[in-house]
């Protein structure tokens, strides 16, 4: 599939107008600024550049911004949905079929989040590297292996299970 990746619409890296076309999460709630690889419907890595303008960096926590970890998890669920419409798209270019579909809306939903730890804070000037890999499916169930990075160490890991939109 790579050589198909390359050769469409989803050319690599993929920068912040073309996740905006796969899917439906706008400012200030879209939390990937760039994808950097891409195995469609497997795995994917993504970036969020932190800054310190983030909206919300204002209350969380005055005196010491932290990201929310609550945020850090949507950020990789929204990697997730990039890896689940790339493979759409490419399915979809390969049947050279209709361009006019609405690639946002095969967005799925989050289903449960599991085993989640945080190792370390996120803070403004970091470099976010989130990772997220399909380890299991089990009907419109799948199971995500994530972690994010920040200077090559691991600030959080777990897993989160995904369902496919109905």
């Amino acid at each position: 599939m790579t050589n198909l990746l390359e050769k469409k619409s989803l050319k690599l890296p993929l920068e912040l107008d073309q996740i905006k076309n796969m899917i439906p999460h706008r400012y200030p709630f879209l939390l990937i600024d760039r994808v950097n690889e891409l195995n469609p419907g497997v795995s994917g890595v993504a970036i969020k550049n932190v800054t310190a303008n983030e909206p919300f960096f204002q209350g969380h926590f005055p005196g010491e911004a932290i990201m929310p970890g609550v945020l850090i998890i949507e950020a990789m669920a929204q990697l997730i949905a990039v890896i689940y419409v790339s493979k759409a798209l490419v399915e979809v270019e390969s049947q050279e079929t209709s361009n006019d579909i609405n690639y946002a809306d095969r967005v799925g939903y989050l289903a449960a989040v599991k085993n989640i730890k945080f190792k370390n804070k996120v803070v403004p000037g970091d470099q976010l590297v989130l990772r997220a890999k399909v380890v299991g499916k089990m009907g419109v169930l799948s199971q995500v292996q994530v972690w994010a990075e920040v200077n090559g160490k691991t600030v959080v890991e777990g897993s989160i299970s995904v369902s496919e939109k109905m």
